[in-house]
């Protein structure tokens, strides 16, 4: 999908193709791509209102395929979470466990999403990764089907997500496993983390706990 700009609208979307984005690159359009002049303005509302789009609007299925609505989590924090069982991350499931035991009883919730694409560190099926995740971690937090969180069949859930910025301002694609969102009760993005934030470092427990 390319961008669309002209005198009214500048669509920053990520162009969608069948390559990958190197970690870091930009993928946004910028206001003088758009060659609008004053355009600075309409890109940031544009990208800002596309930001605080509701997750809560997105359907798919979890890992055992009944279908759930994110609506279903209306009025908690989430985590939303890009897992795989074969990465270097994957040791962070421990920490991930521990947010979920020690703040479910004031509204969190941590949220899985299986993901194959990165050097394809998930090739299990459904069940070979609820076994995993039980087993190795004792996973009780909600795990959903694999998805693609990049790419031309990026899942909904993650053009919405993707369009947050990190901490240093960079929003664009997911750059490996275990890229860290965190959603207020409104299903609005409010901080973003990449795979390297383990998940007890004090900029997420502090991001969770203001939330709670």
């Amino acid at each position: 999908m390319a961008h669309v700009c002209g005198p009214l609208f500048c669509d920053p979307t990520p162009l969608k193709s069948g390559f990958a984005i190197p970690p870091g690159a930009d993928s946004a359009v910028t206001a003088s791509s758009c060659g609008i002049p004053g355009a600075v303005g309409l890109v940031g509302v544009v990208v800002a209102e596309t930001a605080s789009q509701s997750i809560h609007q997105v359907e798919l299925p979890r890992l055992d395929g009944k279908l759930e609505s994110l609506s279903a989590y209306s009025g908690k924090v989430l985590l939303a979470v890009n897992v795989a069982s074969r990465c270097g991350f994957t040791p962070q499931y421990t920490g991930l466990q521990a947010l979920q035991d020690r703040y479910a009883d004031q509204g969190l919730v941590v949220a899985g999403f299986p993901c194959n694409q990165f050097f394809r560190q998930e090739p299990g099926t459904a069940e070979q990764i609820q076994e995993f995740c039980s087993l190795n971690y004792r996973v009780t937090f909600p795990l959903f089907s694999k998805l693609d969180v990049k790419g031309a069949s990026q899942h909904p859930l993650y053009a919405i997500l993707t369009q947050s910025a990190d901490d240093s301002g960079k929003a664009g694609n997911v750059s490996w496993n275990f890229e860290k969102f965190l959603i207020g009760r409104d299903g609005r993005v409010v901080r973003r983390f990449r795979s390297k934030v383990v998940p007890e470092d004090p900029r997420i427990v502090d991001a969770i706990e203001a939330l709670l």
